[in-house]
């Protein structure tokens, strides 16, 4: 039996669809006292299908850039680990970043199924998943006093989380921006030019749609501009690398 045969074995097909299954129980029993807690509170229910629509084409739509990114890593990591990675708790660029920076340390030329053995794959998964975890750790001690100073009134939350994206669209960008090297005057440029494509039309999307959100009987666009934006950003990678 081969490594790629091993990865894909029912045992790991049990272990990780039963994980899968019990947080998604979990979703639908917190989905259904949310839409309870909702009627209870007097909230409109158009309200509350419009939250649920807006959700919805928020998860559904880009999960279809997160089914790639699952068949992309099952070549070398098989299905069920990449399934669980990518349904549970994992995020599309961190897993592939983390798995193909711990494949070069391991000596692989590339993440592939051809240079994988059980050990690599053992010190991939625990690496692609110790790296994760401490959201989960610190919100265990330090969730309930963040969640008082956004019940302040102040717009400490809402400032926290634009500085995040900010930082995080920064450093991503940053990494690939840096690849523009002057020398003796003379520009030149090593790196790709698709994530800087794939950012500039995602940029330019979103700003369309919040334009047209403002718009008489536009404002339902609002609620498909992320999911809109992330669709185009990934169409327009697949047209660059196919010119």
């Amino acid at each position: 039996m081969t490594v790629l045969q091993q990865l894909n074995s029912a045992p790991l097909f049990l272990i990780c669809g039963g994980i899968i299954a019990f947080v998604a129980l979990l979703c639908a029993v917190f989905a259904v006292r949310a839409w309870r807690a909702g009627r209870a509170l007097g909230i409109d229910a158009q309200k509350m299908r419009r939250v649920v629509l807006s959700s919805a084409s928020f998860s559904v739509l880009p999960s279809v850039g997160i089914l790639l990114g699952v068949i992309a890593l099952s070549g070398s990591l098989g299905i069920p680990w990449p399934w669980l990675r990518l349904s549970v708790i994992g995020a599309l660029h961190y897993e592939t970043q983390v798995a193909q920076g711990a494949a070069e340390q391991l000596g692989m030329q590339t993440l592939s199924a051809a240079e994988m053995t059980p050990q690599r794959f053992v010190t991939i998964a625990l690496l692609m998943s110790f790296c994760i975890i401490w959201g989960m750790v610190l919100s265990i001690f330090f969730n309930k006093k963040y969640s008082k100073k956004l019940g302040l009134g102040s717009s400490f939350g809402d400032t926290a989380m634009t500085a995040m994206f900010i930082g995080l669209c920064s450093a991503y960008l940053g990494s690939y921006l840096g690849a523009f090297v002057s020398k003796n005057g003379i520009f030149t440029f090593s790196g790709s030019y698709v994530p800087i494509v794939v950012a500039a039309v995602s940029g330019a999307v979103m700003a369309l749609c919040l334009w047209l959100s403002k718009k008489p009987r536009m404002a339902w666009l609002d609620s498909f501009s992320v999911a809109l934006s992330m669709l185009c950003g990934m169409a327009s990678a697949v047209v660059c690398n196919l010119f």
